[in-house]
C-alpha cells in the first residue's frame, strides 16, 4: 500500500524538520494566551512533591520523587530524618530521573537517568554513604541485583543493536558485572521481543527470573543466586502469565495468572511441586511480595486498590483499604517489612510502611478536600459493562468533562494525581476516567478481549462512555497517550461527532508500520503483526493513519517529542499530514526536550500548559475554531 507521508519518519531530513517545526511554531502562538494564564496554576500544583518510587532496607527508606524543579532521592532515617542523596538539576539541565534500586543492606544504591526522557540513558552506582560513584552504564539498563559490595547482576535491553549472541532487537539480557567487567550470565538464544527481569529473594539468595514474550505470556525461572548455570525453568510454560513473588521457608512463592486470569498464589517446592497457597479472587491480582511470615497481596476492586494480608499458609489475616479510592504501587518487601505508596485524584502521595502487622504512615500530602470522586458504569456495544470514574467539585461542576482512555497491555488506569487536571476541576470541570478492555481492572480475560484482532473492543467501551456523557449533554475532549493516542485517534476517526475536540499525546496512530519504528517490534504480541496479511486486514480497519478522510472533525490537538525513543513521532507527523490534507483543523506541539519516559517539571508543565489550553479552548469557548 503506497504511503504518501512516509518521508516524515526521517527525522534527520531537514525537510521533515522544517516541516514540523513551522506547525508546532503555529501552535504554540494559538495556545499561548491562554496557556500562559493557566501556567501559574498548574506549576503551583505540579510543584507539590509527589512520590514516584519507594524502596526499604536494613538502613531505612529510599524514596524518588518530583520535588519542584527537579527529580530527587531522598533516604528516610527510622527515626523520621530526611537526607538528600540525588538531585537531578546537578546532573544535568535536562536530566530526568526514572528508576531506582536499592541493595538489601542499603549500603548500596543505583538510579537510572536520561536526558529529556529518552529511555536510552545513564546508570550509576552509588555508595550511600559517601555518594561516591562506583560504576557507571549506559543504556537502557535495568534490574540491579547486588551479590556482594563489589558484584552485581543487571539486565540490559537492546532497542537498536543484537545481543551478544546474535538475536536481532528488541531483546534483553543479564550480565554479571565486577571490577568494570562484564559477563553475559543468562539469556542466550532468548528470541527477540522477549524480555528478562531478576530481582533476588530475601531469604537464602536465590535468582527470581521472569521471561515475558509481549504482555500474556511469562515463566519463571530461579536458581541459587551466585550459580546462573543453575537457573532453570520453575513455573510456566503455558499461554499464561507468571511472576515470582520470593523464596521463604524453602518454597518458592509464585503469582500465576492460569486459570480465570484473575491470579491466584502458588508455592514450587525445589522439586517443582505446586501447592495452592491463595486462590483466585473475584477480583484480580496485581502483585504481591512476602515478607518471612506474611505474604500481602495488591487487588484491583473496580479499579481501586485493596491490600490483603495472608500468612503463609493462605490464611487471610487482615484486610486494608485506603479511603477514597485509589492506587497502591510500588509494593516492596525486604523480607522483615513491607513499604508502599498510594495516591488518588487529590492525594499526591502516602507512604506507608508494615512492619509486625502494623500499618503507618510515614510522609503525606493532600491538595483539597472540596472535590469528590464517583463512579458509574456503561454498556458497551456487545452489552459488556464498562467502568469510568467522575472527579469534580463537590459544589456545582459543570457539563463540560475531560474523558480518558488507554486500553491496552494489561495497564490498568486507577485513581492517581494528575496536578494538570486540578485547575480544571476548580473552574467546574470534570475528569473521566475510563476502565476499557484492555487493560487488566478486570483480569487478564479482560486484557485479552482488547487485544489484536478484539482491538475494536476496547474503542466500543470508550464509544459507549462518551456516549453516555453526550446523552447527559455533556461537552468532550477525548485525551489518550501512547496507546491511549491509538485509542483516542481511532475514535475520532470511526465516531468524530461524540467529540467536541480530541487530545492525542505521543501516539500511536500508523498500525501497518509501527512495527518498524523504534522498538515497535515488541508490539506486536500486543497488536498482531502487520507483515502477516490476517493481521494486517485487521490492523487496517480500524489504523488512524489509514481512516482519515474528508469529513468534518472537532479541532484536534496533537503533540509528540522528538526525545521519544520508544513512540516514532512520525506516528503524530503523519496523521497531522493526513488530517491537513483532509481540511481538519489540527494543532501539532513537538517538544525538543522530552520522551515517552516523561522530561523535566519545567518542561512538563509548559507541556501541560498547552494541553490544558486546548481543553479550555474548546470546553470554555476561549477561542473560535470556525
Amino acid at each position: 500500500m503506497r504511503d504518501p507521508y512516509i518521508w516524515l519518519e526521517n527525522l534527520k531530513d531537514p525537510k521533515v524538520t522544517n516541516w514540523f517545526l513551522s506547525r508546532n511554531e503555529h501552535a504554540r502562538k494559538f495556545l499561548k494566551p491562554t496557556s500562559d494564564m493557566l501556567k501559574p496554576r498548574i506549576e503551583s500544583y505540579y510543584s507539590i512533591p509527589y512520590v514516584l518510587l519507594v524502596r526499604t532496607s536494613k538502613i531505612g527508606n529510599f524514596i524518588l520523587l518530583r520535588d519542584g524543579e527537579a527529580f530527587k532521592i531522598k533516604l528516610m532515617y527510622p527515626d523520621g530524618h530526611l537526607s538528600e542523596l540525588i538531585d537531578s538539576k546537578k546532573l544535568g539541565k535536562e536530566a530526568v530521573l526514572q528508576w531506582l534500586y536499592v541493595s538489601m543492606e542499603g549500603d548500596r544504591f543505583a538510579f537510572s537517568y536520561s536526558i529529556g526522557g529518552s529511555d536510552e540513558g545513564i546508570l550509576r552506582v552509588m555508595d550511600t554513604e559517601s555518594l561516591e560513584i562506583l560504576d557507571e552504564l549506559k543504556g537502557v539498563i535495568g534490574e540491579i541485583v547486588w551479590l556482594d559490595e563489589e558484584k552485581y547482576y543487571y539486565a540490559r535491553f537492546y532497542a537498536k543493536e543484537k545481543t551478544p549472541d546474535g538475536i536481532s532487537p528488541p531483546a534483553e539480557r543479564i550480565f554479571l558485572r565486577e571490577d568494570g567487567k562484564e559477563e553475559m550470565v543468562f539469556g542466550k538464544g532468548v528470541p527477540t521481543a522477549y524480555f528478562i527481569g531478576v530481582k533476588r529473594s530475601s531469604q537464602a539468595n536465590r535468582a527470581l527470573i521472569t521471561i515475558s514474550y509481549g504482555w500474556t505470556k511469562s515463566d519463571v525461572y530461579a536458581g541459587k543466586l551466585e550459580e546462573p548455570e543453575s537457573w532453570n525453568l520453575l513455573y510456566g510454560g503455558g499461554d499464561f502469565l507468571a511472576s515470582p513473588i520470593n523464596f521463604v521457608n524453602v518454597k518458592y512463592l509464585v503469582a500465576s495468572y492460569d486459570r480465570g486470569g484473575m491470579g491466584r498464589i502458588i508455592s514450587v517446592d525445589e522439586k517443582g511441586k505446586v501447592t495452592d497457597i491463595v486462590s483466585e479472587h473475584e477480583y484480580p491480582l496485581q502483585d504481591a511480595v512476602a515478607t518471612n511470615d506474611s505474604i500481602i497481596a495488591n487487588y484491583l476492586v473496580n479499579a481501586s486498590s485493596r491490600l490483603k494480608i495472608f500468612d503463609l499458609y493462605g490464611k487471610e489475616i487482615e484486610e486494608i483499604t485506603p479511603k477514597p479510592a485509589g492506587t497502591i504501587d510500588s509494593l516492596y518487601s525486604d523480607g522483615e517489612k513491607c513499604i508502599f505508596k498510594y495516591e488518588s485524584f487529590y492525594i499526591p502521595y502516602r507512604i506507608y510502611l508494615l512492619k509486625n502487622s502494623k500499618l503507618r504512615i510515614l510522609d503525606s500530602r493532600e491538595v483539597s478536600k472540596n472535590f469528590k470522586v464517583e463512579e458509574f458504569w456503561v454498556t458497551s456495544r456487545d452489552s459488556t459493562r464498562i467502568h469510568a470514574f467522575k472527579v469534580q467539585r463537590k459544589d456545582e461542576a459543570r457539563k463540560l468533562a475531560l474523558v480518558y482512555g488507554y486500553g491496552g497491555f494489561g495497564i490498568s488506569l486507577t485513581p492517581r494525581f494528575y496536578p494538570f487536571i486540578v485547575p480544571f476541576l476548580e473552574d467546574g470541570g470534570t475528569f473521566v476516567v475510563a476502565n476499557l478492555r484492555g487493560g487488566k481492572e478486570y483480569g487478564e480475560q479482560w486484557h485479552r478481549a482488547g487485544m489484536r484482532e478484539k482491538k475494536q473492543n476496547v474503542f466500543d467501551d470508550f464509544i459507549a462512555v462518551l456516549e453516555f456523557l453526550k446523552r447527559e449533554g455533556t461537552k468532550t475532549v477525548a485525551f489518550g497517550v501512547s496507546n491511549g493516542g491509538l485509542l483516542v485517534g481511532a475514535v475520532l476517526t470511526q465516531r468524530p461527532e461524540l467529540l467536541n475536540g480530541a487530545l492525542i499525546g505521543y501516539p500511536v496512530l500508523d498500525m501497518l508500520r509501527f512495527h518498524k519504528l523504534y522498538i515497535g517490534k515488541a508490539w506486536v504480541p500486543e497488536y498482531g503483526d502487520p507483515d502477516k496479511p490476517e493481521d494486517a486486514a485487521f490492523l487496517i480497519k480500524y489504523s488512524p493513519y489509514h481512516n482519515v478522510a474528508k469529513r468534518k472533525y472537532p479541532p484536534i490537538m496533537l503533540y509528540t517529542g522528538l526525545h521519544d525513543d520508544r513512540v516514532h513521532p512520525a506516528h503524530a507527523f503523519k496523521f497531522a499530514a493526513k488530517l491537513e490534507e483532509a481540511g481538519a483543523f489540527y494543532l501539532l506541539r513537538v517538544e525538543t526536550k522530552s520522551g515517552n519516559s516523561g522530561a523535566t517539571p519545567q518542561t512538563k508543565i509548559e507541556e501541560y500548559s498547552d494541553m490544558m489550553a486546548f481543553v479550555y479552548n474548546i470546553l470554555f469557548n476561549k477561542v473560535n475554531f470556525s
